[in-house]
């Protein structure tokens, strides 16, 4: 079992002036712990689950070319990109430059979208839901065109585009692996199964029907299911001293057996360094052994 840690939070206690430096720092311990993943959100408001709506956000993709400079090792995403919230063509480049200059590590995580409030509040189209799931799918393909030797035009349901030139191409072979994040049944689902090398879903009730909702659309699609990279959205938290290091792990452990290959998400107290201490030292070592 694999680690990844999404950082969804940017409000420390030295306020903007000192984000830079706390940012570089917990991304570098992260990356020395030996977490799998490094993750933001892509949002440009604060989400309610995570704090008031007007606390910090930086931009994704800047960030994420932030954090390429500061980490060596760990895979680079969005958990996860609104397919509407860019043209296919820069979110394509965008992740096309994170991997050149990470060395080959970009991860482009991507889903059809929802937060219509900060859609509305900075003037976004927010597309009705059948809408956002076509320019999803125009927006995979997209970037599976635009990674290929092929520059030749792209059509798709909303997006054309006469000439697929892309220099310098991705670094990763034969591309940057696609993350498909939800767990629509009807759609999600059969998406990550068409296009994608990973999928990610929430560490929930459904969790085993939707893995097996899955591998039905693998069969049907003629894809191996053993192919996709399983990963849980869970929040982890080893409390103030390491005390819940145990129930994490049993967690972990349970997810393992269910073919789940990575657990990311939010780490409780990681601008403490204590707290990705503890992960490298008894957390990743144990981990790795499920």
């Amino acid at each position: 079992m694999r680690l990844g840690i999404q950082i969804p939070n940017f409000t420390f206690p030295g306020g903007a002036p000192a984000l830079r430096e706390d940012l570089g720092r917990i991304a570098g311990d992260a990356d020395q712990a030996g977490f799998d993943h490094l993750a933001v959100m892509d949002h440009f408001f604060q989400i309610p689950q995570v704090g008031p709506v007007d606390t910090d956000m930086l931009e994704a993709y800047t960030a994420l070319g932030f954090l390429a400079a500061r980490t060596e090792r760990a895979k680079l995403l969005t958990v996860i990109t609104g397919a509407f919230y860019r043209h296919p063509g820069l979110l394509g480049k965008a992740v096309t430059t994170l991997d050149v200059l990470s060395g080959g590590r970009a991860v482009l995580g991507v889903g059809a979208g929802w937060n219509e409030e900060e859609s509305r509040g900075l003037g976004f189209p927010f597309p009705p839901l059948k809408e956002r799931f076509e320019l999803l799918e125009d927006a995979v393909r997209y970037c599976l065109h635009l990674w290929s030797d092929d520059d030749g035009a792209f059509e798709g349901a909303h997006v054309r585009a006469e000439r697929m030139m892309n220099v310098p191409q991705a670094l990763s072979r034969p591309h940057p692996p696609i993350m498909i994040g939800g767990g629509g049944e009807k759609k999600t689902l059969r998406l990550v199964a068409r296009y994608a090398q990973a999928c990610n879903l929430f560490n929930g009730p459904e969790l085993e029907h939707k893995l097996d909702v899955l591998r039905e659309h693998c069969r049907a699609e003629g894809r191996d299911y053993d192919e996709i990279t399983k990963t849980v959205y869970h929040p982890m938290d080893v409390g103030e001293n390491g005390e819940r290091s145990d129930e994490l792990l049993q967690e972990l452990q349970r997810l393992s057996g269910l073919g789940v290959d990575v657990a990311l998400g939010m780490v409780a107290r990681v601008e403490q360094p204590s707290t990705l201490d503890h992960f490298a030292n008894t957390v990743i070592p144990e981990a790795a052994k499920f």
